[in-house]
Formats: C-alpha cells, structure tokens, sequence
C-alpha cells in the first residue's frame, strides 16, 4: 500500500496541530503519520517535577533515573521509569460506529472530562456519512472505513485494520452501535480488549438481527417487566461474549418501543463510561475459576461490582 493510499484511508486530521507526532512504523504495508497535543510524561531526567495521576498519587522523578513512586501516606516504592509510565498513561481507543454515535460522544465527553483515562485514538465505521463519523470530523478525530465491500470499496480489509490500530496504538476497541460482526482476526489481536454495549439484558434478545427499535419491541411484546443495557466483551459471534456489567430499567404498562429506548439509551451512556473508565484503568479482574469478568471497586479496591 502506497502512502498516498494510506493516507485517503484517514479523514478527519486536524490542520492545525499543536504539535506533530510521527508513528513508528510497525507495518511494512502502512506509513501513518498524524498530529495531535501533545504533553511528554518525563521532561528531563536532570530535573525533578511533580505530576497528580488521575487517581490523585504524587509521582516524583528522581536523577538517579528511578522513579521513587507511588508515595501514598508512609509507603513508599521503588519503580523503573517504563513501568510506571506505562501504568499512569492515558490508554488509547478506537470507538466502531454505524449510526448516530451517542454512546461514541458521551465516552468522548468523559475522556475531555477526566472521568475515563483513556482518549479516543481513532473512529472505525462501516458508514463514513453517519452522524458519529460527521461528529468525529468535528472533533479532528482520525476515521478508519471497515469493512472493505461492494458498497464499500475504500474499506480496509481485517489485517490492514489490525496493521491501522496498531500504528494508532490502540489499547481497546469500543463497539458503539456498530453493526457488522467482527471477524475472528480481530478478536484475536486484541483478545480480552473489546467491549460493545446492547440494548436489552444479555443473553435475552440478542444476536443477529437484534439491534435499534426491533430490540425494544421485542422486549414489549415479550411481556418482559424488565430491560437495560448490557457491556460484554465480544468474541466471535453476536453478543455472546462475557458479560461485563449491566443495568435494569423496568418495562413499563404502556411503554412504547420508542420511550423504551431512550429510557435504556440513558442509562447506556452512563454504564458505558463505567466499563470504559474500569477497563483502563485496568479495574477489570477475571475470575480464575470461571473466568468471569467483574468491576473492581475505585474506592475500595478489594470490593467488586
């Protein structure tokens, strides 16, 4: 793949950078480059500064080229310069979108806010006219077309995605109301690193076909008193991966598909943020024994939700 071809696969760059970063390259078929602010962890190994995590832990950098970290009442330990900067980096995502997007603004609003340490990397759809690819050309966020297909001949195909993400550095892949299955390929690159998030309360009224309104009024004709929103992690199949965290919203006498949905819509974007801030902050711990996922606590890191 040439550069030119690269580059027409990114839309949306920021013409006017702050400062210019230039990806290593890590694929012999993909040369990206792109611009964004940028803030270096450590200044200079001559000079100590300070610098407040996002959970509110003082790091110090010391001369002798350690970082004395971590100093948290009378405790004090010792760390390599590459492990504790790998541990407070903020972690980069690519959100996939087919629609509107609005679980894909509120993560993005979070992350502006402090609420998630992560930043959104890049933006994957399969519909570069949607309205989350037309808000993540407003936000100068990079966008990624997937899959390559008849109706989309300017598409990636799955290992020039993989290639794409990794030259983004992406950590974890965010699912928000995409709606093509995501091949085997991907799941296997970034195994226990994708999320997405459903409308209904998994495994009930999920699967192929199940997505938007027909959730809903699934749900309604169904006599179901309850519904919500679910976070799983994905696999190879539709909406069958690990459950990650879930909310109820009850059904109501008279409820509609449509008061059904921004009922559950609401409590999506709320959960959503919850998954994303746990996931990168590496608050996600799973079960030996069963190998299920849970929340670990923020505040109390021995409790679990």
């Amino acid at each position: 793949m040439g550069s030119m071809e690269a580059k027409n696969l990114l839309l949306g760059f920021s013409t006017t950078p702050t400062a210019s970063i230039h990806k290593p390259q890590k694929s012999p078929h993909l040369n990206l480059s792109y611009s964004y602010s940028y803030c270096p962890l450590i200044q200079s190994q001559k000079q100590s500064f300070y610098k407040k995590t996002h959970v509110g832990v003082k790091l110090v950098v010391q001369r002798t080229g350690t970082w004395k970290g971590l100093e948290c009442r009378n405790k004090v330990e010792t760390r390599e310069f590459a492990d504790i900067r790998e541990e407070s980096r903020r972690k980069k995502l690519a959100v996939f979108v087919s629609g509107q997007g609005s679980n894909f603004r509120s993560i993005q609003e979070a992350s502006n806010e402090g609420q998630i340490h992560g930043e959104i990397a890049v933006l994957v759809t399969d519909k570069p006219g949607c309205g989350g690819a037309e808000y993540a050309r407003e936000k100068d966020i990079p966008i990624l077309l997937f899959p390559k297909s008849s109706s989309l001949p300017g598409g990636l195909s799955t290992s020039d995605l993989v290639a794409a993400l990794q030259s983004f550095e992406v950590d974890f892949l965010l699912l928000a109301g995409y709606l093509k299955l995501i091949p085997d390929e991907l799941v296997r690159a970034y195994p226990r690193s994708i999320l997405n998030i459903h409308p209904s309360l998994l495994p009930a009224f999920g699967g192929r076909g199940y997505y938007g309104l027909k959730v809903h009024k699934a749900v309604i004709a169904s006599g179901a008193r309850y519904s919500g929103p679910t976070v799983h992690f994905v696999d190879e199949h539709y909406d069958t991966g690990r459950i990650l965290a879930q909310r109820v919203v009850p059904v109501l006498v008279n409820d509609t598909a449509e008061g059904l949905a921004a009922r559950v819509l609401h409590e999506e974007h709320q959960l959503y943020v919850e998954a994303a801030a746990a996931l990168c902050e590496g608050r996600v711990i799973w079960r030996e024994d069963d190998g299920v996922p849970i929340i670990q606590s923020k505040e109390n890191p021995i409790e679990y939700s």
